[in-house]
């Protein structure tokens, strides 16, 4: 009795035309989702250089522009465009959780919830919200790929988690020009799971778009190479001390942003419910307030002050970590569109900053790198995303070990006080929100035109 040879029939599947047709649908996502993410980044950059502009001749414009755009976000953010808030993240797990679930999927993942969250996101920055864009650029490019499986004709819900999937790490990847990251995000962060048999498809999904944005932005390291090392010995201490530290501040702040969220009877969420606009403006002012008192890393990114940083030229004072998280977490409540990981590496960047006087002797941008990856780690409790983005971003592979032993660390830490991690219990909630909304939808699937 012989056996079927395995080679022969994985060659005839991969020459089908279901196999062609899957190919063209994840290559031409790709495609779309690293051009979108290069014009996402371009456009963000530019609102937020005018937003700098006009806060340069006086910062009492910001006193009228950040809290006049947070409202103006919430307003817009009350009806169809509600999926938009936030990072995105947390709709794309919640549409991979939910597969048969076509009605989530159509209202979290339409085009036209693509488009709001780009403009709406650059929008945010135009009013200097301290938000990222990498979250959203997870969202718009799952979503992409989402739309270009089913203009395929692929229907069948875990065939369209795949694309899913592979347009989150896309996403990632194009948002940081991080490939490795991209891949390693949505193994950890998006499914929680690994199947083996679509790891091909992944990899050629950030492939693709890896090669798009290369090709358009060239080769460049996104806060810059950085030579430094942590001698074994003594200079390990300083693992522990951002492990702890700024792993705990990570947990602290997810903790606080799941409370604000959680839905229960507290004025905050009294105040979330009755009055979002009035919230999401007092919210911009006690943005601006930091920025009065401690300047003007309190709006945007933080890209610039953390570069600083990491290269060893710092143009902040030490009070810049507490209080950028600060401002995170005023954003974050507004319930604005916005991600979180560029401000939180910026956190994490000024509080290893904060951490180095203790040890002098250690070089000042192993503390930062450091304090980066234990804080993010803190926040998401990724410590495998944590670490790759770290390392990508600064080209430090001399740093390797330390990195992971600082994020498992902050891991444990951050485990201690937010016992979900933040992405996950958004979705959660984001699930449980809106299954009474949907109660008197008919679960037909959606119509293929």
């Amino acid at each position: 009795m012989s056996l079927p040879d395995p080679p022969q029939s994985g060659l005839r599947a991969a020459l089908s035309a279901d196999g062609w047709k899957r190919r063209m649908a994840l290559w031409g996502g790709a495609v779309a989702v690293a051009m979108v993410a290069i014009v996402f980044a371009k456009a963000s950059d530019a609102a937020f250089l005018l937003f700098q502009r006009i806060i340069g001749h006086s910062l009492w414009w910001a006193l009228l522009l950040t809290p006049g755009i947070f409202a103006l976000l919430a307003w817009l953010t009350n009806g169809v465009l509600r999926p938009t808030r936030g990072s995105g993240i947390p709709q794309v797990i919640a549409a991979l959780e939910k597969p048969e679930d076509h009605s989530f999927r159509a209202t979290n993942l339409s085009l036209r919830v693509s488009a709001g969250k780009l403009l709406l996101t650059t929008l945010s920055l135009l009013g200097g919200a301290s938000v990222g864009r990498e979250g959203p650029t997870v969202h718009v490019g799952a979503s992409l790929m989402y739309a270009f499986g089913r203009w395929f004709g692929f229907r069948d819900p875990r065939e369209l988690s795949h694309f899913l999937l592979a347009g989150g790490a896309a996403g990632i990847a194009a948002a940081f020009n991080t490939p490795l990251a991209g891949i390693v995000f949505a193994i950890e962060e998006l499914s929680g799971r690994f199947e083996h048999r679509f790891s091909g498809t992944l990899l050629t999904a950030v492939i693709v778009g890896g090669v798009v944005s290369l090709g358009i932005l060239g080769n460049y390291t996104y806060f810059g190479r950085v030579a430094t090392l942590l001698p074994l010995g003594q200079a390990w201490l300083a693992i522990l001390l951002c492990g702890t530290v700024a792993g705990l501040a990570g947990g602290l702040f997810a903790k606080l942003v799941l409370l604000s969220m959680s839905g229960r009877p507290t004025w905050l969420g009294r105040l979330r419910s009755n009055h979002p606009v009035l919230l999401a403006a007092a919210c911009g002012l006690v943005v601006v307030g930091l920025a009065a008192a401690f300047g003007n890393g309190a709006f945007g990114t933080g890209y610039e002050q953390a570069r600083s940083l990491v290269q060893g030229h710092a143009v902040v004072g030490h009070e810049f970590g507490v209080m950028k998280l600060l401002a995170n977490l005023a954003s974050y409540v507004a319930g604005i569109p916005g991600g979180l990981f560029s401000p939180a590496l910026a956190v994490g960047a000024g509080l290893g900053h904060n951490l180095s006087v203790v040890m002098p002797s250690v070089d000042p941008r192993a503390f930062v790198l450091l304090g980066m990856c234990a804080y993010l780690t803190g926040v998401t409790q990724a410590p495998l995303t944590s670490a790759v983005i770290s390392l990508e971003l600064t080209d430090t592979n001399g740093m390797l070990l330390p990195i992971l032993a600082t994020v498992l660390l902050a891991r444990g830490v951050s485990g201690l006080v937010c016992h979900v991690p933040i992405y996950r219990g958004l979705a959660e909630r984001l699930a449980r929100v809106d299954v009474p909304r949907r109660d008197h939808v008919h679960e037909a699937p959606v119509s293929d035109k």
